[in-house]
C-alpha cells in the first residue's frame, strides 16, 4: 500500500517529540472537530476556552491535549454543528495515516490478528484515556475501555474510534469487513441508518460495552502493506515510547463512577459489585478513597446527581427511563430525590433548561454565523 521509505517519513511527521512525554491524548480528533468548525464559520475561541483548550494547542499538532478537554470539545462542536454523529462523520474521511506509529506499525504487520494485537498494546500513544481489549476465539472482539476518564460524558470520540477501527482494518486487508454486530454503551442520538450502513450490521446502543465483534476467520486475513523489517522496526519506537511514559497516579474516581454507571440500572451499584469490578476488596476500595479524601456514597450522589442533569437535557428520554437509569425503581422516588438536589421537579428543570436553551441558542447563532465568524 505505502513503501517503507512513505511510512518512515510519516514516522518523522508524527514527531519525535512525542517520544519524550506521551500525551494524555495525540489530539487528532480534536484538530479534526476543530477544521471542521471552522470550515462551517463556527466562531472557535469560546468553545475552545469552554473547554479548557486554546488556539495555539490546537494549530500545534505535536501539542498534546487533554483528553477530558477533548471530549468535550467535540460535544461543543457536535452541538454548534447541529451534527449528533460528528465522531462518525469525522473519521469517515480523514487519512488513516495521520494516526501516525500506531498506524503504520499495524499496517506493516503480517494478518489482521498481528495488527490488533499491535494496537491492543500500544494504543495508549495515541490516546490514553482508552484501553483496547482483544480477544480472538470463536469470534474477534475489540472491546474499548475508558481508564482516568468518566465514559458517561462522551459519545463523539467512541464513535469516531468504532468507525476508524473498522475503516483500518478495511484497508489494510482490502476487503469491506462486515461486523457480527457493534455495541456501544451510550443512548442513539443521530441516524441510526448511516451507522448501519457504514458497518454493514445491526449497531446496538445502550449496550453494557464498546465493543467490535468481528467473524473468527478475520484474524487471518493478510496485509497487503506487510513488511515484517519495517513491522520490528516501528515495534522498538513503540516500545520505547512506552518505556518514557510515566507512572500514572490519576484519581480512582473516574474509573470507579464508569463502573457505577454501567450498574445504576440494574440497581447493582452497590459497594461490594463495584469493588469487584474494579478488582479490589472493599476495604482496599475504602482505604484507596479515603488517601484521596472520598467515600463510596458521597461519589454516587454526585454522579447520580450529574447524569440527572445530562438525561433530562436529552428531550426524548422520559423521566420515568431516566428513574430506571439512575437505579431508582419508582418515578416517585427519583422525583423526590431530584427535588433534594436542585428544590425542583425533574419536569420543572427540563422545562426551565429548554428555556435557557432556546435563549441562549438565540444568542449564541448571532455569534457564530453572522457573517461566517472566523475563529
Amino acid at each position: 500500500m505505502y513503501g517503507g521509505e512513505h511510512m518512515m517519513t510519516g514516522i518523522r511527521n508524527a514527531g519525535h517529540k512525542q517520544f519524550a512525554a506521551i500525551p494524555s491524548a495525540t489530539g487528532g480528533i480534536a484538530r479534526l472537530a476543530y477544521a471542521r468548525a471552522k470550515e462551517a464559520g463556527i466562531a472557535l475561541p469560546q468553545l475552545l476556552a469552554d473547554s479548557g483548550l486554546t488556539v495555539a494547542q490546537i494549530e500545534d499538532r505535536h501539542a498534546p491535549l487533554k483528553v477530558k478537554a477533548q471530549i468535550t470539545f467535540l460535544g461543543l462542536v457536535a452541538d454548534a454543528l447541529g451534527d449528533d454523529l460528528l465522531g462518525f462523520h469525522l473519521a469517515q474521511s480523514f487519512d488513516l495515516r495521520e494516526i501516525g506509529l500506531l498506524y503504520y506499525v499495524m499496517a506493516s504487520s503480517e494478518v489482521l490478528e498481528d495488527a490488533l494485537r499491535r494496537v491492543e498494546r500500544y494504543s495508549g500513544i495515541v490516546n490514553e484515556g482508552i484501553s483496547l481489549r482483544v480477544h480472538i476465539g470463536k469470534h474477534v472482539t475489540i472491546r474499548f475501555n475508558y481508564v482516568g476518564v468518566e465514559r458517561y460524558s462522551d459519545r463523539q470520540q467512541i464513535e469516531f474510534w468504532l468507525t476508524t477501527i473498522i475503516r483500518i482494518c478495511r484497508q489494510l486487508t482490502s476487503r469491506r469487513l462486515i461486523p457480527s454486530r457493534i455495541r456501544i454503551l451510550h443512548r442513539q442520538r443521530g441516524e441510526r441508518p448511516q451507522l448501519e450502513a457504514f458497518f454493514g450490521c445491526k449497531v446496538e446502543f445502550s449496550a453494557s460495552a464498546d465493543e467490535i465483534v468481528l467473524p473468527d476467520s478475520t484474524g487471518h486475513l493478510f496485509i497487503s502493506s506487510a513488511d515484517p523489517y519495517l513491522n520490528e522496526l516501528l515495534i522498538d519506537y513503540c516500545e520505547e515510547a512506552l518505556s518514557r511514559r510515566k507512572a500514572s497516579h490519576s484519581s480512582l474516581r473516574p474509573d470507579l463512577e464508569n463502573a457505577i454507571a454501567l450498574l445504576l440500572p440494574h440497581g447493582k451499584a452497590h459497594m461490594d459489585e463495584i469493588s469487584h469490578k474494579l478488582g479490589m476488596s472493599q476495604r482496599t476500595l475504602a482505604r484507596r478513597l479515603a488517601a484521596e479524601g472520598l467515600t463510596f456514597a458521597g461519589i454516587l450522589d454526585e454522579l447520580k446527581l450529574e447524569l440527572a442533569k445530562r438525561y433530562l437535557q436529552e428531550k426524548d428520554l422520559p423521566i420515568s427511563e431516566i428513574a430506571w437509569l439512575l437505579g431508582y425503581r419508582e418515578s416517585s422516588a427519583f422525583t423526590h430525590a431530584f427535588h433534594r438536589w436542585f428544590g425542583k421537579t425533574p419536569r420543572e428543570m427540563r422545562s426551565k433548561e429548554k428555556f435557557m436553551t432556546k435563549k441562549k441558542h438565540s444568542g449564541r447563532a448571532q455569534k457564530l454565523y453572522s457573517g461566517r465568524v472566523a475563529s
